[in-house]
């Protein structure tokens, strides 16, 4: 009895170390996207240097995106909802892993 009992503690202890990983590349994915996003050189400013009105259409679009998102949300499913938040969690988890990798290969993002 003593091997099932080794075995679930083993099953518990990948589990948790599963969701420690996935924890840290949700981290890094999101502030990884925050900095692009934000940063002198990242997304927004990139938009603002090649004209004003690029640089205000992007932002409206992103408004626009998430304004959309956030009315449509009361006629979806929780089962619907919770696929949405499982997707947007391993998205960023594939950016984190993305942006590691960048920072390993390049040493910057």
């Amino acid at each position: 009895m003593r091997t099932g009992n080794a075995r679930h503690e083993l099953s518990e202890g990948l589990q948790a170390c599963a969701g420690f990983v996935l924890l840290v590349l949700v981290f890094t994915g999101m502030s990884g996207t925050l900095y692009k996003l934000l940063s002198p050189d990242g997304w927004i400013a990139d938009a603002f240097g090649r004209s004003l009105s690029t640089g205000v259409a992007a932002l409206l679009a992103l408004f626009g995106i998430a304004f959309a998102i956030w009315i449509n949300r009361g006629s979806q499913t929780t089962r619907l909802q919770q696929r949405a938040a499982t997707a947007i969690v391993y998205l960023f988890a594939f950016a984190g892993m993305v942006y590691l990798v960048q920072y390993w290969m390049r040493g910057a993002f």
